[in-house]
């Protein structure tokens, strides 16, 4: 599909962005082995989370959509249980990464056999950093190209906690190995080279599991039992920081996003934009259900480059790509380092950018764990390809919004991975 875009003449609104990705997966997957049932508002009906969904109804979790507002979200009831059923299919996770290295975890601490498999993408991501931790706690786990792709077949049942340090921070391999931790015997625990984001740990400790955190290490000791809890799903500042960068940019701009989560571990996105100058402010502050919220308002703003890197970037990771779209309309030379995690996303998100983005007249140059790029000039709008990838989709949609004359997105049908509305809500701000 293609999408053709225009700068509007202003951008201005309220929206209430996609609820949470990551949390989204998260409520579902841990009410699924909780004792009783929850219910769960706002899911994202993006089609990574609904790829979760099936899969726990094929392990025989019973999940009901009880309330659906089309892409602003769905209500569902999740009775959890605290074995899961043997699959009598493999098991599809479509594109979602979240999904395979989740319940790769998850189907590990369970006495079932089951096999994980997704789409062509999906099947080239690296799923040795989940596979050999748990085989380390007693799981059996097998899979292409020496146990590091998928498809991956997993015997669960009969893990032992262990100490463990990650070799990258990752937060999907946290969970993974808390998913397990929580089902094996004795303590497991964790340690990363950087904070990744929390809210597995924030909604166990809801569940009433007895969890400790000291700086960058987490531990759990098992089997624990959770308690099923409803959960309020915030907006996801991941999606949020598309309008930021939107509003921080354009000439005429001021953009109100309701309800966003802002959790610390995942809001280093509105600390990078202010380091490069943004007008972005917080207001309503509370906290749902352990996490924390706000609204977030952004207005035009006069930019300049940054750098970015360190204990920053696992904070900000998946919105790097509108950051670089940020870089090309500032003044001065922004540095991204230390993001080499991007060559393994839904695309090689590094190179992808990179190659896009020169289509737009920006100068960006690629390294191997991020890019350099020289702002100051006048991007103009171009022919340009998602990749597959919705983040990819999203940014180059934004420059298109914000650049000379017209751009065409192909691949444009990505955004649907998180943000069913995203092409609505464009044109929404940009009639004001």
């Amino acid at each position: 599909m293609q999408r053709t875009i225009r700068r509007p003449a202003a951008l201005r609104g309220e929206l209430a962005v996609p609820a949470d990705k990551s949390l989204s997966h998260r409520a579902a997957i841990l009410n699924a082995i909780a004792r009783g049932s929850a219910r769960v508002d706002n899911f994202l009906p993006g089609a990574d989370c609904l790829s979760t969904l099936a899969c726990l109804r094929a392990l025989g979790v019973d999940v009901e959509i009880i309330g659906d507002r089309g892409a602003r979200g769905l209500s569902l009831a999740v009775s959890g249980r605290e074995r899961l059923a043997e699959p009598a299919s493999v098991l599809d996770a479509g594109n979602s990464g979240t999904t395979t290295r989740l319940l790769t975890g998850l189907i590990a601490g369970q006495a079932i056999f089951a096999v994980l498999t997704g789409d062509d993408s999906l099947r080239t991501r690296p799923m040795a950093r989940v596979a050999q931790p748990l085989r380390l706690m007693g799981a059996r786990i097998w899979g292409r190209a020496g146990g590091t792709l998928a498809p991956l077949a997993i015997q669960g049942g009969g893990l032992h906690g262990i100490a463990y340090d990650l070799p990258v921070a990752s937060a999907q391999v946290k969970s993974a190995l808390l998913l397990a931790g929580v089902q094996a015997e004795g303590e497991t625990r964790l340690t990363e080279p950087a904070r990744s984001r929390d809210h597995t740990e924030r909604l166990l400790a809801a569940m009433g599991v007895p969890l400790t955190r000291e700086g960058t290490t987490v531990r759990v000791t098992g089997p624990a039992r959770l308690e099923a809890r409803d959960v309020v799903v915030p907006g996801d500042i991941s999606s949020a920081a598309f309008w930021l960068v939107a509003a921080a940019v354009h000439p005429r701009a001021e953009v109100t996003l309701r309800g966003v989560g802002c959790n610390p571990t995942r809001a280093g996105v509105v600390e990078a934009l202010r380091a490069m100058g943004a007008d972005v402010v917080l207001e309503k502050e509370r906290d749902e259900a352990g996490e924390p919220v706000a609204d977030i308002t952004a207005r035009s703003s006069s930019l300049h480059g940054v750098e970015l890197g360190g204990d920053l970037i696992p904070r900000l990771i998946d919105e790097v790509p509108v950051l670089a779209v940020a870089a090309a309309f500032a003044t001065g030379r922004t540095v991204v380092r230390d993001a080499a995690e991007l060559r393994v996303k839904e695309s090689d998100r590094i190179a992808s950018l990179a190659a896009e983005l020169r289509r737009f007249g920006v100068a960006i140059e690629e390294r191997p764990d991020g890019f350099v790029v020289e702002g100051g000039r006048s991007p103009r709008g171009a022919a340009c390809h998602s990749h597959g990838d919705h983040r990819l989709a999203m940014a180059l949609a934004i420059a298109g919004a914000l650049a000379d004359g017209e751009t065409l997105v192909e691949g444009a049908e990505a955004v649907g991975v998180s943000y069913p509305g995203f092409w609505e809500d464009l044109k929404r701000l940009g009639r004001g």
